[in-house]
């Protein structure tokens, strides 16, 4: 038997697969790109306006679109090419990188115009989502997707780590955002090249007729699924009341006195946290006791939240965060796998999609709320104030969805 403490082939076996391989070097490569550029805002509307609102509405204006589209985008992953739906996704990105950095070439200096790319990105965001999960289980076996599952999810991490820190380096050694921007259009261009080196083997989906029934196909699933009803809602109310990212720009400027460098090893930081849960559970996957976990989980997401609240130490910060990112990936692994195996391909997209909308509902709308509550309240009591809601969330949720509470694996959730 092998040694636990070391990885053994089987943990890695995803990588066996080159078709695997190529699309997490496109994903790697187009997250360090996006979160390069959402440090670079997030310190550049910051330093034009002073405004903490304006942080939580660069959350909203990415996620109305995806609002407004995922019936479309959804419906999209399961009728076009997924190979070639997915380079054009990351084209969008660098044409809109591009256009930042036109903008910070010639110093506009209204948060209008930046506003305007960001929603711009949002669209782009709203089909890439989608159908990069779709493609997932296109490119290794069933009996090898919960471990693509979590090395997937420890490569998105990786790159969140390495994309908010090289971001706030390239802002400082390039005193503004303009070189930030023209590297993030490089990575997107960078995963262009990888994607269309990947090679689909796929069964031939049905072309289903395009009306309302077949394009609401995915809420439907979802809500006849209570457990992972259960599961995506919970992630969804408690990131989105526990969320501090937005308010980063404010505790490295006015809070902690770091300078941009600071707010990437802030940005970075749950990643960490992910990075190394995620390492972990391909490792070692949940078996037993999964729902009760993902419950305990959420609720140490909020204490964690809170302790990055309170904290005036740097260090003491980042800690949290990476407790955070680590509790985060719990509920993230869980209904992944659920979702990805559960569903039948030819509508994998448009469940995906819903997915996305929880997902960007939690992170770009928590954006939002917590920009909102930040003004109304101030910066720090807004974090407590988010971190006891998500434990309440836990707590509540845990009674709401009793299937979910007593879930004890894989099987269960596939009830």
């Amino acid at each position: 038997m092998a040694d636990s403490g070391r990885l053994t082939p089987s943990s890695r076996v995803a990588f066996t697969h080159p078709n695997f391989v190529l699309l997490q070097l496109a994903r790697f490569t187009v997250v360090i790109g996006t979160e390069m550029q959402s440090v670079a805002v997030g310190w550049q509307i910051y330093e034009i306006t002073r405004i903490k609102l304006d942080l939580g509405l660069v959350g909203l204006a990415q996620f109305l679109p995806g609002l407004l589209l995922f019936l479309v985008s959804g419906h999209a992953a399961d009728r076009f090419d997924r190979r070639r739906l997915l380079i054009a996704c990351h084209l969008g990105f660098a044409i809109c990188f591009a256009l930042l950095l036109w903008q910070a070439i010639h110093g506009v200096r209204s948060v209008i115009p930046i506003y305007a790319v960001l929603v711009l990105i949002g669209v782009v965001r709203s089909f890439s989502g989608p159908v990069t999960r779709a493609i997932l289980p296109q490119v290794v076996p069933d009996e090898h997707f919960p471990n693509a599952v979590a090395w997937a999810a420890s490569v998105f991490q990786s790159a969140t780590i390495l994309g908010p820190a090289l971001g706030g380096v390239v802002y400082t050694v390039g005193r503004g955002p303009a070189a930030v921007y023209a590297t993030a259009m490089a990575s997107s261009l960078a995963a262009v090249l990888f994607t269309m080196r990947i090679q689909l083997e796929s069964k031939p989906r049905p072309r289903e007729e395009i009306n309302l029934q077949t394009v609401l196909a995915g809420v439907r699933y979802i809500w006849r699924q209570k457990l992972v009803l259960g599961s995506m809602s919970l992630d969804l109310f408690a990131v989105l009341l526990g969320g501090a990212v937005a308010l980063l720009p404010v505790y490295a400027q006015d809070i902690l006195k770091t300078g941009p460098w600071g707010l990437g090893l802030l940005r970075c930081a749950p990643g960490v946290g992910a990075t190394l849960m995620a390492a972990l559970l391909a490792h070692r996957p949940l078996k037993r006791g999964m729902g009760a976990i993902l419950l305990w989980t959420v609720g140490a997401y909020g204490v964690f939240t809170i302790l990055f609240g309170v904290s005036r130490s740097l260090v003491l910060s980042m800690l949290a965060l990476v407790l955070v990112g680590a509790s985060d990936m719990v509920s993230v692994i869980i209904r992944a796998t659920f979702l990805q195996l559960g569903t039948p391909d030819e509508m994998r997209g448009r469940v995906n999609a819903v997915d996305m909308i929880f997902i960007g509902s939690s992170n770009q709308l928590g954006q939002f709320e917590s920009g909102v509550t930040a003004q109304w309240w101030g910066t720090v009591p807004a974090v407590i104030v988010g971190g006891v809601g998500a434990i309440a969330v836990a707590g509540f949720w845990g009674r709401l969805f009793p299937e979910l509470r007593k879930a004890q694996d894989v099987r269960d959730l596939r009830t």
